[in-house]
């Protein structure tokens, strides 16, 4: 039988004695509805849901901390015997963090214990901003790196690649090659109070400065050599018959 209780104030049930009673209160119904606002005051809330519908906009995570930003706070994910899935905002790293746990989220404040895990992204990000995958940076500009270690250069692939880090080795001072090398690129030399320098494209070397002569110095007692002729370090004129044989060897 339907039955409707109004009251004109409060209306309070109480179960066994004291104050604040000391049984419990069952609704046994298909539905129980509250008209207007509903709280609860106690430590812990348990909704045994399969499917629940939140109307509010935002949600608020540990309301109760009045601290600057020294608890951890998320959302736990239940994985039955496997460790809970965890997705929080660690205070300590001033990040949010995303992984595995063995942590108990009714007794702690702080997460001691996680494995990262990896997010699923857009294959090719739309803004500045986005996350990108994996095979979204190793496609960027045709290039991949590979295998790196310690300073050597490694592979990478693409339509101008570094090939093999057999060949290529940089120790933080000297980069050695291995094999035949081809260099086009202006060489800079620092000078008393100006920065001047040489050009070396295929089989030319033009020095850069404006009307300047192109000089070749051998090291100590050596000689500079072109075509098997002799230049002496000691700053004499070559011979007539040495620059005509120059000459002749030069074309």
């Amino acid at each position: 039988m339907a039955k409707t209780l109004r009251t004109s104030g409060d209306y309070t049930i109480k179960t066994g004695t004291g104050a604040s009673g000391s049984n419990s209160v069952f609704f046994d119904s298909k539905t129980t509805r509250v008209l207007g606002d509903f709280v609860v005051d106690g430590e812990r809330t348990e909704l045994n849901t399969s499917v629940m519908t939140i109307e509010d906009k935002f949600i608020v995570v540990n309301k109760n901390n009045s601290t600057a930003d020294t608890e951890d706070s998320g959302i736990f994910f239940n994985r039955g015997t496997a460790n809970h899935g965890l997705f929080y905002w660690d205070a300590g790293d001033n990040e949010f963090q995303l992984g595995t746990s063995t942590n108990d989220p009714t007794s702690i404040t702080t997460i001691d214990n996680i494995t990262l895990a990896n997010i699923k992204v857009a294959t090719t990000p739309s803004h500045n901003n986005h996350a990108a995958s994996k095979s979204y940076v190793d496609g960027v500009g045709g290039t991949g790196l590979t295998g790196s270690t310690n300073n050597t250069i490694t592979t990478v692939t693409g339509a101008n690649a570094i090939q093999g880090e057999a060949n290529l080795l940089f120790d933080g001072t000297t980069l050695a090659v291995t094999g035949a090398a081809t260099v086009s690129t202006t060489l800079g030399v620092t000078g008393a109070s100006t920065l001047d320098g040489v050009t070396v494209t295929d089989n030319t070397i033009s020095s850069n400065a404006s009307n300047a002569d192109l000089e070749i110095s051998a090291n100590g007692s050596g000689n500079v050599k072109i075509n098997s002729i002799d230049f002496l370090t000691s700053g004499e004129m070559i011979s007539k018959s040495k620059a005509t044989a120059l000459a002749i060897a030069l074309g």
